[in-house]
C-alpha cells in the first residue's frame, strides 16, 4: 500500500513538471535589482481607510513602502511592532502585469507566529467597476500563524465568498522550514493548486456562471503580509516581531 502511495505522488510531481515544461515562460519577477521596479509594482499604503478600512477584514497592519527590502535576489517583506502600531508592505501588479490562465508560481519563505498573515494572491483586472467578490479571488498561498503547518489554497466568487468561500487547508509538517513553491495551474474549465508540485485543490464547477466562475479574464497578482485580521488573528502575539516574508521569485509559465 505504501508503495502505492509513493508510485501515486511521483506520477503526480512527473505529471505536473512535463504540463510546466510544456509551456513558456512568459514573465518573471527575479528580485534581481536594488529597488522594487515600480513599471511592474505598485505599493498599497496606509490601513486601507476611508474606503475600506482595515482591508476589508479588520487587518491591523499599516502599510508602507519602508518594510520591504531586496537581498541577494529576494524580495524580504517585514512586518514590525512599531509602538502602537503594526507595519508591513504590500505590492501589486495591478494595471501593469495582468495574466488569463497558465501556471502561476512563487517560491518563498514563511514568516511565524500568531497573528502573522503572508499572501500570494490574485485579484480580477474588472474590480474597480464589478466590485469584490464578482471580480474573483485566487488565494494561491495563505498561511496564518495560529495554525502551524498548514497551508491555504482558497478561491472567492459571487456564489461562494468570504466564509463560505472555496477553500482547502492541507497540512505540511515542515511548510515553515526552508522555500517552498506555491502555484496554480489555471485553465479554461479549472484551477489545480500546487504545494511544491503536490496537487492541493482542484476548483472546477459546473455550469459556469459569471457568479461561480468569474476566471475567464485577466487578473493581477498581489504580494502582502497582514497582521490580525478575521483570518489572521484576532488575537497577535507581539513578541515575534519582527517577522519576515521572503519571496525568491514570481514565474507565469502559458
Amino acid at each position: 500500500m505504501i508503495k502505492k502511495i509513493i508510485l501515486f505522488a511521483l506520477i503526480a510531481v512527473n505529471c505536473c513538471v512535463a504540463q510546466k515544461q510544456k509551456r513558456k515562460l512568459v514573465w518573471q519577477e527575479d528580485f534581481k535589482s536594488a529597488t522594487l521596479d515600480e513599471s511592474v509594482w505598485n505599493f498599497e499604503l496606509g490601513n486601507g481607510c476611508p474606503n475600506i478600512c482595515g482591508w476589508g477584514n479588520n487587518e491591523r497592519e499599516f502599510y508602507t513602502k519602508e518594510n520591504h527590502k531586496i537581498v541577494n535576489g529576494n524580495l524580504v517583506i517585514t512586518a514590525k511592532k512599531e509602538g502602537d502600531k503594526y507595519t508591513s508592505t504590500r505590492i501589486t501588479t495591478k494595471g501593469k502585469k495582468q495574466f488569463q490562465y497558465g501556471r502561476i508560481e512563487a517560491r518563498a519563505k514563511l514568516p511565524v507566529g500568531k497573528g502573522i498573515w503572508p499572501a500570494f494572491w490574485m485579484l480580477g483586472s474588472n474590480i474597480d467597476k464589478a466590485g469584490w467578490p464578482k471580480s474573483g479571488e485566487i488565494d494561491i498561498l495563505e498561511y496564518i500563524g495560529k495554525e502551524p503547518h498548514t497551508v491555504y489554497t482558497t478561491l472567492h466568487t459571487q456564489d461562494n465568498h468570504g466564509e463560505h468561500a472555496s477553500s482547502k487547508k492541507t497540512n505540511f509538517p515542515t511548510i515553515e522550514e526552508g522555500f517552498h513553491v506555491y502555484a496554480v495551474d489555471w485553465a479554461k474549465e479549472k484551477m489545480d493548486f500546487y504545494v511544491d508540485d503536490q496537487l492541493v485543490f482542484t476548483f472546477a464547477p459546473e455550469p459556469k456562471t459569471e457568479d461561480s466562475w468569474p476566471f475567464n479574464q485577466p487578473f493581477y497578482i498581489i504580494v502582502n503580509m497582514a497582521v490580525g485580521g478575521n483570518f489572521g488573528g484576532p488575537e497577535v502575539d507581539d513578541s515575534i516581531f519582527p517577522q519576515e516574508f521572503t519571496v525568491d521569485y514570481i514565474r507565469v509559465y502559458q
